[in-house]
């Protein structure tokens, strides 16, 4: 399946007592397929893969297979600081039916390059599925460069990263490498920050794995595929249109702004689990501002 275009991050809906919201983990799924997302991912980040535990993250993937259905991309947050760990999650994710797998680069224990290469060749020689490499140095500590990434492209099975790195440059030395070394066909860079999606995007990468997506589907997927049609100038108007959404959404640790948005917005969220706590009122009044102005709420 292509991973061009827009794929949510999604959120993880908790009922009162603190369980996984199945109905609304559900209800959700089809409103981001209404709404024209390409892709959704679970257990990632912003579905508080932290604190989620390994069987609501089995329980999850197997609802975001189940309820998709072949409708778009379902990609399954995977990844651990332990190798033998994030195998045994990859390997749950194949065997459930999803399509992806995203395995960040393991956080605290800071791997060394060639301890990264040798997770992921882990990964590629006994798994299938197509992985996604994760690097968001900002939560793992680690950054994975240029040249470690061109030689994870190389491996069997891993066909894109999501890069978080805000450094724009860091973006075309990846891009120029792929060029240089025949790959760029079978391994492609996605935007891990919404507010850097369409720059990257002009620099090559396809899509993005987006945050933004949770709240406005529609919005961030019309500026996604304006960028991939080449429209550049309508994908810029879109840019600006939801810039201070991109913006507001981090105004304290994600997900905290998103799960308060669609709170706001009626939609299944829930609270957020410690130590992640509620969002400050004068955040919320700026966020509550935002989405008014969009027509949100």
């Amino acid at each position: 399946m292509n991973l061009e275009g827009t794929t949510v991050a999604m959120v993880t809906p908790f009922t009162s007592d603190d369980e996984v919201d199945e109905p609304g983990m559900r209800e959700n799924i089809n409103y981001l397929i209404e709404n024209g997302v390409d892709g959704i991912l679970t257990a990632g980040t912003t579905g508080e893969s932290a604190t989620i535990t390994h069987d609501e993250q089995r329980k999850m993937i197997d609802i975001l297979v189940d309820e998709v259905n072949g409708r778009v991309n379902t990609i399954a947050g995977a990844g651990s600081n332990s190798s033998k760990e994030a195998l045994s999650l990859v390997k749950y994710a194949e065997n459930a039916g999803a399509d992806f797998a995203l395995v960040i680069t393991p956080y605290y224990n800071k791997p060394q390059p060639h301890g990264l290469v040798n997770h992921y060749q882990l990964m590629a020689d006994n798994t299938d599925i197509p992985i996604i490499v994760y690097n968001v140095p900002s939560r793992t500590g680690t950054d994975i460069d240029v040249n470690t990434i061109i030689q994870v492209a190389e491996m069997d099975h891993i066909v894109a990263i999501k890069e978080a790195n805000p450094d724009m440059d860091k973006v075309s030395m990846i891009q120029k490498e792929l060029l240089a070394n025949d790959l760029e066909d079978q391994f492609m860079i996605l935007s891990g920050n919404d507010n850097l999606t369409l720059p990257m995007m002009s620099l090559g990468a396809k899509g993005v794995i987006s945050v933004l997506a949770n709240v406005d589907p529609s919005r961030m997927s019309r500026m996604v595929n304006e960028a991939l049609s080449g429209d550049f100038e309508g994908a810029y108007q879109t840019h600006y249109e939801i810039y201070n959404l991109m913006k507001i959404l981090f105004v304290e640790s994600n997900p905290v702004p998103a799960k308060d948005a669609l709170n706001m917005m009626g939609r299944p969220a829930g609270h957020v689990r410690m130590p992640l706590a509620p969002l400050k009122d004068e955040s919320k009044a700026k966020l509550k501002l935002v989405l008014e102005e969009l027509s949100l709420i």
